[in-house]
């Protein structure tokens, strides 16, 4: 590897925001806040939306959506309109 042309790869904790859960591990992201972690180090914490601990997909939670009268409320909000009002 050429030196000097590599972003710094460092060991950085990721939370979720919705659980609170946090894991260790590397990136190159850089961050502001600290945590000390189980070790007693000390690394960049970033808080993201989204880990497999909230994920739908990862969590088999699933979202039911309210589909039934879309159709209609987007008709009253906007009205009907015809091919030839196009």
């Amino acid at each position: 590897m050429k030196s000097g042309i590599h972003p710094d790869y460092h060991p950085v904790v990721f939370q979720d925001a919705g659980t609170g859960t946090k894991f260790l591990t590397r990136s190159t992201i850089t961050s502001s806040r600290e945590i000390e972690w189980e070790d007693g180090a000390t690394y960049p914490l970033v808080v993201v939306d989204v880990t497999n601990e909230s994920h739908p997909f990862w969590t088999g939670a699933s979202r039911i959506m309210d589909t039934q009268g879309r159709v209609e409320k987007f008709e009253k909000r906007y009205g009907r309109r015809s091919r030839k009002d196009v």
